[in-house]
């Protein structure tokens, strides 16, 4: 077989591999078809000598099979990946920030906080997957439904800064009768820093005199949270 022929079996080939998981989600439904399938959908094509499933499968072991953990790679991160360029980068990180933005709505009824384990569903549409720390606080009324949720500050991977007076100007622009603070810890790390544990002594001093109070301090990590309140630290 000359190279050409060759090369025209291999092309034709590859776009029946390629063209599988459209066939498999039109017969069997979309819950049918594997990550790596459903990222050879997004991708269109594969390589010389890898389908786009092939592709997509070197793409979730690259991530240890785990769909949480390629929701955190950049475009810069999936380009190192073989068969995939900056536009199939773009179209899988697009694809991944509509499926968070699916579950980042908010629904029309307040949300009660009832304890610890209610603020972490919360703010997962927030802080999931995020590779910097973050720093958020919960408004609730005096039912304490929560009436806002706002980003104070932006950090790096170690370590966020957050004013107090800044803090409270929200809680009061807002009409906030009590606060829930939120950081979250990148590394996974639970357990509270002495920053963390003194910042949080700063901002319950300074609700009590405000008559605002701060009913929490969480840590939130992708594998679950650290509740100052749990602790009894708060």
């Amino acid at each position: 077989m000359s190279q050409k022929n060759y090369n025209s079996t291999r092309k034709i080939r590859s776009w029946f591999e390629e063209d599988r998981p459209r066939e498999k989600l039109l017969l069997k439904g979309r819950a049918a078809l594997s990550d790596a399938e459903l990222i050879a959908i997004l991708i269109g094509s594969g390589t010389v000598d890898l389908s786009a499933v092939d592709v997509g499968k070197q793409i979730m072991n690259s991530v240890g099979n785990n769909i949480n953990e390629l929701a955190k790679l950049s475009v810069t991160d999936l380009t190192k990946i073989r068969g995939i360029g900056e536009a199939k980068a773009i179209t899988i990180v697009a694809a991944l920030e509509l499926g968070r933005r699916r579950n980042d709505i908010t629904k029309t009824q307040k949300r009660k906080i009832t304890a610890p384990a209610d603020v972490y569903e919360e703010m997962k549409q927030y802080l999931l997957d995020k590779a910097h720390e973050e720093f958020w606080i919960m408004l609730l009324n005096r039912a304490n439904d929560v009436t806002r949720t706002i980003q104070v500050s932006v950090g790096g991977v170690s370590g966020t800064v957050v004013d107090v007076k800044v803090i409270f100007k929200l809680a009061i622009d807002h009409l906030a009768s009590s606060v829930i603070l939120v950081h979250n810890h990148p590394s996974g790390q639970l357990q509270p820093s002495h920053a963390d544990r003194q910042l949080t002594m700063q901002v319950k001093e300074a609700g009590r005199l405000l008559d605002i109070p701060v009913l929490d301090h969480m840590i939130f990590t992708d594998s679950g949270f650290y509740s100052f309140l749990d602790s009894g630290e708060i």
